[in-house]
């Protein structure tokens, strides 16, 4: 059986790849995820399908080479936290940035139901402006 930190690894796997259906495959369908305010796509999406749209569809088209870089999880049970770097360059602007971001996920039953977003949204406003 795939533990927790398991199915986190794996969603961060499927998103090296680009492989939306893969990052999605554990997310439960009434997910609560939560990008910070602040950021570009700031707010709490409910459901994969929204989650996919507001979030990952959204930063795709406004950034270019924009990518996570996982350098650390951390097993805290029924929650998983990730600590790493976003990259990426704004398309409008073609500045780039990198900032130190930090993920909670919480899960329960191998779903992943709630996802929580910490991140310096001042170096991503700099990149945008």
């Amino acid at each position: 059986m795939r533990t927790n930190l398991n199915i986190i690894a794996d969603h961060y796997a499927a998103s090296t790849r680009q492989d939306m259906a893969a990052m999605m495959a554990d997310v439960a369908p009434d997910v609560r995820w939560t990008e910070m305010a602040g950021f570009p796509c700031a707010g709490t999406w409910v459901g994969p399908e929204q989650v996919t749209k507001q979030v990952f569809h959204a930063l795709g088209a406004e950034w270019s080479s924009y990518r996570f870089e996982l350098q650390e999880l951390i097993d805290a049970g029924d929650r998983v936290i990730a600590l790493g770097l976003y990259h990426g360059t704004y398309a409008k602007t073609g500045k780039s940035m990198q900032a130190r971001v930090a993920h909670v996920w919480r899960l329960e039953a191998g779903k992943i139901v709630q996802f929580e977003q910490f991140t310096d949204t001042l170096l991503v406003a700099q990149a945008m402006s």
